[in-house]
């Protein structure tokens, strides 16, 4: 039961993310609504590798970020985007649905180094590290998309643009 819920919640999320990566504006990958922000290559990009590191969740018992690249170039095609976006969900998926409750209550850590930052079972790990951080990140491209005056998809009902407002 436990594992079904997750596992819906997360193909959820990860549909309407989908949804929202499918109104990049190719024209304007390289933009960013102010000099501290991300551009929107850069943000989208970033929303993959949450992707790759959930996969990452599954695949071993800890992540060490001192052992990733700490900036990936850019992704600048929208069918990029989603042809990435598509593969890691097969696998992701393809993982969930292979796992069980005992692998998901078993202990995950995410560590730069010798430094543990989260240390928690992976169903846990699962939905703070990989999941709520990739809508937190989601909702950051709906602002992109917003003031790019891109329509935005409803994500939990229909947005103003579906609206008509």
């Amino acid at each position: 039961m436990v594992k079904q819920l997750i596992i819906g919640d997360a193909k959820h999320e990860l549909a309407i993310t989908r949804r929202i990566l499918e109104r990049l504006p190719e024209e304007h990958m390289t933009w960013k609504p102010h000099e501290k922000s991300m551009t929107l290559g850069g943000l989208t990009t970033h929303l993959i590798n949450l992707l790759n590191w959930q996969v990452a969740i599954f695949l071993s018992p800890e992540l060490d970020l001192s052992t990733v690249p700490l900036r990936r170039e850019a992704l600048t095609s929208r069918q990029d985007i989603l042809d990435e976006f598509d593969a890691n969900v097969v696998k992701l998926e393809q993982l969930l649905d292979e796992c069980d409750e005992q692998a998901l209550g078993e202990e995950w850590t995410l560590r730069n180094g010798d430094h543990i930052i989260l240390r928690q079972p992976r169903a846990n790990a699962l939905r703070t590290f990989g999941l709520s951080h990739m809508i937190h990140h989601r909702a950051q491209l709906g602002v992109y998309l917003r003031l790019l005056d891109i329509p935005v998809p409803g994500l939990y009902g229909p947005s103003a643009d579906e609206n008509g407002n």
